[in-house]
Parts: structure tokens; sequence; C-alpha cells
């Protein structure tokens, strides 16, 4: 084997931030580890006294960067010196998800709706708080820095040129994904304006988890040679529909031949209503690893299009699980629409499948589906129904979390959930500690 150039080696860290180092093209042939980093220089990983830590990259990730002549990409595994896993790889989580539900007679089918925004300049003013705080967003879909069409909020689903200002941006952007072996059965305008979606293509957790990663970050580079900056912040605009990850999934038998979420072909099984039960009984604290940013809580709010009640229903997208239409008993599955684009998405995966599994080890029952509007439901209407609500922000989903791991134990390791936690509560004080701009809007006369 031979190539030229440089290889970039790539992995998350905990929160899910995407990091590479490049090695030469010859070194994958001359050695298992030819990449190493500097664990107490990633969020999570290890102490400055014993950072060292390898790279070994998945060969079947090697492909071609369609927009850098001479570089290319693998995805890496983390391993200690001793050559053992290093048990703080997002990725390896995913990777023992899929080695525990095998041992159950399990395979797991996971896809991702992925949304984001894409802005024509996103400006940060946080540097001096003696002068305030502030940020300020620029998009050529918006009435204000438009010459002629332009998107109303919250009703540019499906819109087409010249209200849509992102086809050539998609076009390349599928292109660009698909050279690097993953794709998309859909894309499309979202509701909000300024907003896609691509629905990615269904695989293992692990595969899934490496398409997402590899996703946002074919958007990050295709966007900014179109002049864009693409943005996954759950909720970047007031008053717009925010950006999810939905998470599609269905478990089938090891052998891949029965969809094991289908009952006589055409109903919902019993295993697949104990792990709709098994979801919505671990919400709460699932929101924490799905939903885990303070950004992500903005979001979750009644009224647009994300999910807010833990409920359940047929076709249902003002429920927390929704079971899409599905002619084909193949494609038959539960969408899960807490999640967003912050979240690791090795983590993310992984955790929601484990709350369903234990939901399928004690025989929950999820109940009847829910089929009205959620969001019209009144603080009396939820008392008499018992319906639990997400948490309200992060710092409440983290006390979730803390109480409600023992569903994550046999893939999470305890030290990794115990660090992720201080890493996220440390981000929440320190976005609580700022003033925000509408304070001053609400409390400045007072």
């Amino acid at each position: 084997m031979g190539g030229p150039g440089l290889v970039q080696i790539q992995y998350t860290d905990l929160v899910g931030f995407l990091r590479g180092v490049e090695v030469p093209y010859e070194s994958l042939e001359k050695t298992r580890f030819p990449g190493a980093l500097d664990g107490s220089s990633v969020y999570g990983f290890l102490e400055i006294e014993r950072s060292d830590l390898l790279l070994e990259p998945v060969m079947e990730t090697l492909k071609q960067v369609p927009w850098r002549e001479g570089l290319w990409r693998v995805i890496g595994r983390i391993y200690t010196p001793e050559g053992l896993r290093f048990t703080r790889d997002p990725r390896f989580v995913a990777e023992t998800l899929v080695g525990y539900l095998a041992e159950l007679g399990f395979t797991a089918i996971t896809g991702a709706e992925l949304e984001f925004f894409l802005f024509e300049s996103v400006k940060i003013k946080s540097s001096n708080p003696h002068t305030g705080l502030g940020y300020k967003l620029r998009s050529l879909e918006y009435p204000l820095y438009s010459s002629g069409y332009f998107n109303p909020v919250k009703r540019a689903y499906h819109t087409v040129e010249p209200m849509d200002t992102l086809a050539s941006f998609r076009i390349e952007f599928s292109r660009a994904l698909s050279a690097l072996g993953y794709g998309s059965d859909v894309f499309h305008h979202e509701v909000a304006v300024s907003q896609m979606e691509a629905s990615l293509r269904a695989g293992s957790p692990v595969y899934v988890g490496d398409e997402i990663v590899t996703a946002k970050w074919v958007a990050r580079n295709i966007a900014k040679s179109h002049g864009l900056i693409a943005v996954f912040m759950p909720k970047p605009v007031f008053g717009d529909n925010g950006s999810g990850l939905h998470l599609h999934m269905s478990l089938w038998d090891t052998s891949m031949k029965s969809n094991l979420f289908v009952s006589d072909g055409v109903g919902l099984s019993e295993i697949a209503r104990n792990f709709i039960a098994g979801i919505l009984e671990h919400a709460r604290s699932l929101s924490a690893i799905v939903a885990p940013t303070t950004n992500s809580y903005k979001r979750l709010v009644p009224g647009y299009e994300a999910p807010v009640y833990c409920v359940w229903g047929y076709y249902n997208r003002s429920a927390i699980i929704r079971i899409p239409a599905a002619s084909d008993p193949r494609r038959f599955r539960v969408e899960f629409r807490a999640p967003d684009p912050t979240a690791n998405p090795y983590l993310a995966i992984t955790a929601t499948i484990m709350a369903g599994l234990d939901g399928i080890k004690r025989r929950l029952d999820p109940g009847d589906p829910f089929e009205g509007n959620t969001y019209k439901l009144s603080r009396d209407d939820l008392r008499r129904l018992n319906i639990k609500t997400l948490p309200s922000s992060l710092d409440e989903a983290l006390e979730e979390l803390e109480s409600d791991m023992e569903y994550l134990k046999p893939v999470f390791p305890k030290d990794l959930l115990e660090i992720y936690i201080e890493l996220k509560r440390t981000e929440s004080r320190e976005v609580n500690m700022r003033p925000h701009p509408y304070e001053f809007y609400m409390y400045l006369s007072l």
C-alpha cells in the first residue's frame, strides 16, 4: 500500500470536540500506532503526570479529503502506552455497546437526522466583560439582510431557490460526504431561516457515530468555502425552530434477518414497547448526555417542534418518542427527538440504546401512545396524566444523571461518567455567572 501526502488521524474528546494529528502516509504501513497525543491537553482525558496516549488508525475509514489535495483522513482508536484501549475514548464506549448487544443476541441499527444552521457571519462579543457581552448573526435569508426574496420565520420548510440560499452548499456537502464513505437519504431546507437537515445513512452505532462526526466536519469545511459558517448550536436564534439530532433505532437478531421491533409484520412488538418504556423511564438523566449544553435547554421548550414531555406516539412530532410511518417492515423504527447536535454522538447513541435495553430487561410498559398535541397540555393535564417533563436546565439534567446512571454502567466506565459530569458542571458555571443581554432589557429599570 502506498500513497502521497499526509494522513490526519481524528478522534473526539469527551464532550465531542473533533481533534486530529497529521502523520506521513507511509507510517500507516510501518507501525500500529502512527499517531500520539497528550491526554492532559484534551477535555476529560488524563492528568499531566501520566498523559501519553497512542492512536491506532481504523483503516476502513481511510479516505482522501476531497477539498484538500495531499491530505487523507482516518478515524483513530485511542490506546494507553501499555497497548490497552483507553476507556475514556468515546468511540470505545460505542464499540463496547456493540459487543454488549451481541452478548444479548441483538444487533442495533441506528440512523440520525442532523439539523444545523448556515450563517453568513457570526460575531461574538465576549472578551471584555466591561464593555458588555453579545453576539450578532447575519443571513441573506433574513428580511433585514435580503435585498429581494427571503424566508419568513418558522415557514422555511422545503423552500426552493431563490428563497432557499443553501442549495449549492447541500450539493457540495453531499458530494464530499459521499467521497468520505458516508451519505444521506434526504437533504432539504428545514423550518427555520438558514437551517438545513441531512438524514444520514443508517448503520451500526459506531458507524453512525463516525458518520455524525464526519458530517459536522464536512459541513464546517464546505461552509467555509461558500463564505458561510455552519452552526450546530441547538438554539442560536430566539423565536425560530432549533436544531435537533433525532436518533432512529431498531433492534435486530444477530443474523440481521428479523427486525425485532415488528410484530406479525405490521405492529409494534413487545420488545419495541419495552425499549420505548426504557427511554421514557430514563429520559431525564439521558438529557445530560443527549442535550449536553446550556443552549440545549433553550431549544427544549414548547412550540418549536422540540420535545418537552416524556410521552410516545405514532407519527407525533410533539412527543419525545415518535414511531415514524414505514411502508417496509425493515424500516420500522423508534425515533428519539430529544438529542441535539452538540451531543457527542458516540455517547448519545450508546446511552439511548442502553436506556432502551434497560426497559427490555425490566419489561417496562410505556402505556398507551399519546394522540394529541403535547404543547397544548396544561399543568393540570400533566398532573392528571402523570406525564414527566424533561429537565429545564443543564444543571437539572446533571443532577438527574448523578442519581440515575446504573443502566449505563455495563458499557460506560464509572470514571468517564464522573469526569463528564464535572466538565459539564464547569461549562454551566461559566455561562451562569455572566450577565445575559436580555437581563438588561428585563431589569435595567428596576
